[in-house]
């Protein structure tokens, strides 16, 4: 038992360390691969190298990276809480885990209807990944969500799956669905359809950008009126930036943290509502009667 309960802690701490490897990673290959900006500096994600392809080059960015590194992070942190669950005795990580699948469960039912219950896992690693891809700026990391391509890589991923429901009732209605409730509503129609994945990602990817410009300009803004302030004191004590004590750190953990947890939690209700919206039980069940009926008319 002494052997067992060795091994099973050994385990754990492999699992924590794991689990903050990948953005220790992140911290290194910032310090030594991205050179320190002089004052202020607003700019994308860092390339750290472009892969020769044959149609186009594959810049691989500081986004791509750190989001790599988040599902690394996540993946281990996953494996952590799962860690050891038995049907008997609980533990906190297991009221954690079983905590955070009864309520992806239940937001998925409550948005999505019985027909889409196994959807939880797909809802759990959306928040999980963009919340995640947020707070990583709290350790000085780029945000993945900050860049557009990441975000609208999410967004297509979520509009095939829309184009995926509507298609399971049919090409025909699937094509029809563009002329409703009227025919000349076609080209609006149209255009709301190519809308749904641009607004998601620009969306998300807006607000996320806009709180990290707005508190490096205000912690920016603050160093300048410190000097200002301080300017009659003699030497190093002219230079302190009193002012840049606390209200940083206040914007931080609104937009970071707030912000950052908030947007995943949006992008994941847009997911669910236009997934389920998509999606018509009773022409479902209409087309899945009517192939029946043909193929026992076959027989």
């Amino acid at each position: 038992m002494k052997e067992k309960t060795a091994r099973f802690k050994a385990v754990d701490i492999l699992l924590l360390c794991l689990m903050v490897l990948p953005i220790l990673v992140g911290i290194a290959l910032k310090v030594l691969l991205i050179p320190a900006a002089d004052g202020i500096e607003i700019t994308g994600a860092h390339i750290f190298f472009t892969l020769k392809l044959p149609l186009w080059d594959l810049p691989i960015t500081e986004a791509q990276v750190n989001s790599w590194l988040v599902m690394c992070s996540a993946l281990f942190l996953c494996l952590y809480l799962t860690h050891g669950i038995t049907a008997g005795v609980k533990t906190r990580r297991q009221g954690v885990a079983e905590w955070i699948v009864e309520k992806t469960e239940g937001l998925v039912d409550e948005n999505m209807g019985d027909y889409f219950k196994s959807f939880g896992p797909f809802i759990a690693a959306i928040l999980c990944l963009s919340a995640f891809s947020s707070l990583v700026t709290l350790v000085g990391l780029y945000p993945p969500t900050s860049d557009i391509n990441i975000v609208g890589g999410w967004a297509i991923l979520v509009f095939i799956l829309i184009t995926y429901y509507k298609m399971k009732c049919g090409p025909w209605h699937y094509v029809k669905s563009f002329a409703e409730p009227v025919a000349f509503l076609l080209p609006l129609n149209l255009v709301g359809e190519i809308a749904t994945p641009v607004s998601m990602a620009f969306r998300h990817y807006g607000n996320v950008l806009s709180g990290s410009i707005i508190a490096t300009l205000v912690a920016a803004g603050l160093q300048g009126v410190s000097h200002m302030v301080l300017a009659w004191l003699p030497g190093k004590l002219a230079e302190f930036p009193l002012l840049q004590i606390g209200l940083p750190a206040i914007l931080s953990a609104y937009f970071d943290v707030f912000s950052g947890c908030l947007q995943a939690f949006i992008f994941a209700m847009l997911t669910m509502l236009y997934v389920a919206g998509a999606f018509s039980p009773e022409d479902y069940e209409k087309r899945k009667a009517k192939k029946k009926a043909k193929k026992a008319k076959a027989q």
